[in-house]
């Protein structure tokens, strides 16, 4: 990434501007303003989050929001309420309080005399989400939203379910929040009420593994913020933004095929990271890009965004499956518009011989996969740059049905959601079934392009599931998650079909046996890319942010099977290392560890901790919180329990245990 030291317009910082709602809590917002706005109004680009503007999210914000003031726009940061230096406390995510905050927020900064009445609102993840749903109601001011890493459908398409099955992911991030809004306001900042705002916010942080267990089936909790109920409420020109090896990459799709405001989808080869300084590289000129979005429908000039290709994704050539890859080859294409007519859908027909071929057979073959298959499926939602994208598939193939295409012999380019249509019967009332498409590689290696996944109870809705009929044949439909990717000549498709798929997704009551009949996938295929079709400017950002290092990061991955108690195990480590601000000597710093266990045979033996530690403060004023969740089940039941501590300069002034017993109901 190219650093910028020199803009058009001198950057004025505000660390701590005080905005007030109308119940009388006060947000604390950081704010970039560029020089001379008080005679020349600008626009305002709005980020709202709950993951701290002095600490959490400072290295992409120092990247990031300097280089828009110095450009000329007016960049406000806020903490949500209950959150690093502002008031009140925070019950869950995308509550209304949260959304009504924000709406606030728009209508204050638009009549501000430096502002020219004009706001946009950007976010990646919690607040690409929060940016989409407060376009959802249509503040007068907002006319533009940029959104990465985001979901259209909060239970179909977050972190929670996917397909009516538990993710694990649900455990892990309500671990990870409880962790994160355990810490304390900055003294210098909010003053003496410090302590007393902290132990507030201990004493109300909710367990919310516990809370979204209680909603288990598409209810209304879910259909709150979920904008895919009516795409018809966003009126702002809309932006989108996501990456090939993240988990919201499905949404980019949707916003472009639905929205009837102004809207645009970017998609490159990245994991949950803004793009101008994502990886797996190529990384784009996200600044430039964004700042077309915003001086077309902010500062009113004509960048001529509206004429850019509705979609606009990379087109990821095959590579040996790896943790980690530093850049990912490949091409950026174009379609002018999506769903896109350049578009034709494969049918492929699963065969008795588990081949993958053109012509429809009926065959029986039974699933019954060991309960630890899906090891090598990476996270959910990569984060870390390291040991989190998918590896080899062999070991999970090998524990699935596999149904295998002749050789190449041309390559293919798909690009889209391929459409799969299974006919099985079940030998319980509840199971799982999962899809993956892999490229089968000629050394004999197997690589994920993309996968499904159906919790069977919730086969015809996901809002109200029933059981399964016993060893009567039925019909399913899924989708996989979209994807761009070339098979090359000589190359094979697979598809793997399997019952469990740990840890990704929380493993049926029961072990079930599958007996598939018939199937087959519809492929979205593309006439081949040549070479690149658009070109994006060179990624920069503004300097970065300058810190004192007091412990480096580190990230470890490891697994193994214990011969004794034939348990699987997955063990995950990362420490986020701790730093010193230069300026203001806030010290800050993280690391957490999970530990996955299940026994190949026992369903009802998953098991998941997670272990959290966050430091901060300055030398003599340091505090500490300490998180510990856990999550394990039965046939009837889940259990949760956690212990928050805190500890300030050592001394332990707060604990709390969470302890809770909740019913499993076709999940």
């Amino acid at each position: 990434m190219k650093t910028v030291i020199e803009f058009p317009h001198q950057v004025i910082e505000y660390p701590d501007m005080p905005i007030i709602m109308s119940d009388g809590c006060r947000l604390s917002a950081r704010v970039w303003m560029p020089e001379g706005v008080e005679k020349n109004p600008a626009p305002v680009i709005l980020e709202h989050l709950p993951y701290r503007k002095r600490d959490g999210t400072i290295v992409r914000d120092q990247y990031t929001h300097p280089w828009f003031a110095g450009h000329g726009y007016i960049c406000i940061r806020t903490d949500m309420r209950g959150n690093g230096d502002s008031d009140g406390l925070m019950f869950d995510e995308y509550t209304d309080q949260e959304l009504q905050d924000a709406v606030e927020v728009i209508e204050w900064a638009s009549k501000q005399s430096w502002c020219n009445g004009n706001v946009g609102m950007m976010g990646i993840s919690w607040g690409g989400f929060n940016g989409l749903q407060v376009a959802a109601l249509a503040p007068k001011s907002l006319k533009a939203v940029i959104t990465l890493c985001s979901s259209v459908d909060r239970y179909a398409d977050d972190i929670h379910y996917k397909g009516g099955c538990l993710l694990g992911e649900n455990f892990g991030w309500a671990a990870n929040m409880l962790a994160y809004s355990s810490r304390p306001p900055d003294p210098k900042i909010v003053g003496d009420r410090w302590k007393k705002m902290w132990l507030a916010r201990l004493e109300n942080l909710e367990l919310m593994t516990s809370k979204w267990l209680y909603h288990q089936h598409r209810d209304d909790y879910w259909k709150h913020g979920s904008i895919c109920e009516d795409y018809s409420t966003i009126k702002a020109a809309v932006l989108s933004l996501g990456g090939w090896h993240d988990g919201y990459r499905n949404t980019i799709s949707h916003l472009v095929e639905n929205l009837s405001a102004p809207v645009k989808g970017i998609v490159g080869p990245w994991i949950h990271k803004y793009p101008h300084y994502a990886g797996p590289s190529p990384a784009i000129g996200f600044l430039q890009e964004a700042k077309r979005w915003w001086d077309q429908w902010l500062m009113e000039v004509n960048t001529g965004v509206e004429n850019d290709p509705d979609y606009r994704v990379y087109l990821m050539d095959s590579i040996g499956p790896k943790r980690w890859l530093d850049a990912r080859p490949g091409r950026w294409i174009k379609e002018q518009s999506w769903p896109s007519k350049n578009i034709k859908f494969k049918k492929l027909f699963l065969g008795k011989n588990r081949n993958l071929n053109s012509f429809k057979t009926i065959f029986s073959v039974l699933i019954s996969s060991p309960q630890d298959c899906g090891s090598a499926a990476g996270e959910y939602f990569p984060f870390a740059f390291s040991n989190e994208l998918p590896d080899d598939q062999r070991c999970d193939d090998a524990v699935s049905v596999c149904f295998d295409s002749d050789s190449l012999s041309a390559p293919i380019d798909i690009v889209g959601a391929t459409n799969v249509n299974l006919s099985l019967s079940l030998d319980k009332p509840q199971g799982i079934i999962v899809v993956r498409l892999c490229d089968l590689r000629p050394d004999g290696s197997s690589s994920l392009i993309t996968y499904g996944c159906l919790n069977l109870t919730h086969r015809d809705s996901f809002e109200k599931p029933s059981s399964t009929p016993l060893n009567s044949v039925f019909e399913i439909e899924l989708k996989l998650d979209h994807a761009a990717y070339r098979i090359p000549i000589n190359h094979k498709l697979r598809i793997a079909i399997s019952t469990s798929y740990w840890p990704t997704l929380w493993p049926s009551q029961e072990q079930t046996k599958i007996k598939l009949s018939a199937g087959r996938i519809e492929l979205p295929v593309r006439p081949l890319a040549s070479e690149d079709e658009i070109t994006f400017e060179t990624a920069e950002g503004a300097p970065a942010w300058v810190k004192n290092e007091l412990r480096s990061a580190n990230y470890e991955r490891t697994s193994h099977s214990d011969p004794e108690t034939g348990l699987s195990h997955i063990k995950i480590f990362c420490d986020n290392g701790e730093n010193e601000d230069s300026d203001h000597g806030l010290i800050s710093g993280s690391w957490m560890e999970e530990n996955w266990s299940i026994h190949p045979k026992d369903s009802t033996s998953a098991s998941v901790s997670s272990e959290w530690e966050h430091t901060g403060g300055r030398v003599g004023e340091m505090w500490r919180t300490h998180v510990i969740s856990k999550m394990t089940s039965d046939k009837v039941n889940f259990f949760v329990t956690a212990v928050v501590s805190a500890y300030e300069n050592e001394k332990l002034i707060f604990r709390q245990e969470y302890k809770n017993e909740i019913l499993r109901n076709l999940v």
